[in-house]
């Protein structure tokens, strides 16, 4: 009987190294979908750019007059997605932050569409030429009023990041998962962000001599991608503080 010896270098099992080695199996084609940092964008860009030039045709908002807001949208999402995936790297194949986006964006979606069928988009479009005169608050409370599917949405998918997350990532623990109270600061970020944004659009097209609902909804879904990277950033600026030793 021959005996061969091979000498192993140690490795260390731990959760990120057992899910790359597939000892701990996981549902890897909905983590690939929405918890992606490269596919996610690609997803929701295509999506969002969709659903802006076909409300912006039901409108009846001209091309000209729409589509300088629509790629001006599509290109601040798509930039809010590289700095989400800056200031929170992808691990071990899947980046929670982009799954809260991706359920975000989704509840939005559905939404809309409920806001659109039962308002109609001819009550939305003069909450177009409403936003560009308003204040911060002014603006949220009317935004409210008109579109409250799109904020239900928003807030539902953004929450059920958290069972979410344990289906992905069953064997992560307290750090990676998403928490209720740091899932619940994400979302009063986003909400913000979506007034934010749709005031800033709004206004900028106003100053164009030009108001159509693409422009106002782009302006929410950028302000909501932007609200998740300031919560990102400020959340992991709070936990590197934390972390960082005393002296003295």
């Amino acid at each position: 009987m021959i005996c061969f010896f091979i000498r192993v270098s140690p490795v260390c099992l731990t959760s990120d190294n057992l899910y790359r080695m597939n000892i701990i199996s996981g549902p890897h084609w909905l983590a690939k979908g929405i918890g992606s940092a490269a596919f996610t964008p690609v997803l929701l860009v295509s999506f969002l750019g969709f659903t802006l030039w076909t409300l912006g045709s039901v409108g009846g908002s001209a091309p000209t007059q729409q589509n300088p807001a629509i790629v001006l949208s599509l290109l601040a999402v798509a930039a809010g997605c590289l700095a989400l995936s800056w200031v929170r790297p992808q691990r071990a194949g899947l980046s929670p932050p982009h799954v809260m986006l991706s359920l975000g964006f989704g509840g939005m979606f559905l939404g809309l569409l409920y806001d659109v069928l039962n308002a109609g988009p001819e009550r939305l479009l003069s909450l177009c030429s409403q936003s560009a005169a308003l204040g911060f608050f002014e603006g949220m409370q009317i935004h409210l009023e008109f579109l409250p599917g799109m904020h239900a949405g928003m807030l539902a998918g953004g929450l059920l990041a958290i069972p979410s997350l344990r289906l992905l990532r069953p064997h992560c623990g307290r750090y990676l998962c998403s928490l209720f109270a740091q899932n619940l600061m994400c979302s009063t970020w986003m909400m913000v962000g979506m007034t934010l944004g749709a005031l800033w659009l709004s206004r900028w097209q106003w100053l164009g001599g030009v108001s159509t609902l693409p422009g106002m909804l782009g302006g929410m879904f950028v302000g909501m991608t932007w609200g998740m990277v300031a919560s990102v950033a400020l959340y992991r600026g709070l936990f590197s503080l934390r972390q960082r030793p005393q002296v003295g």
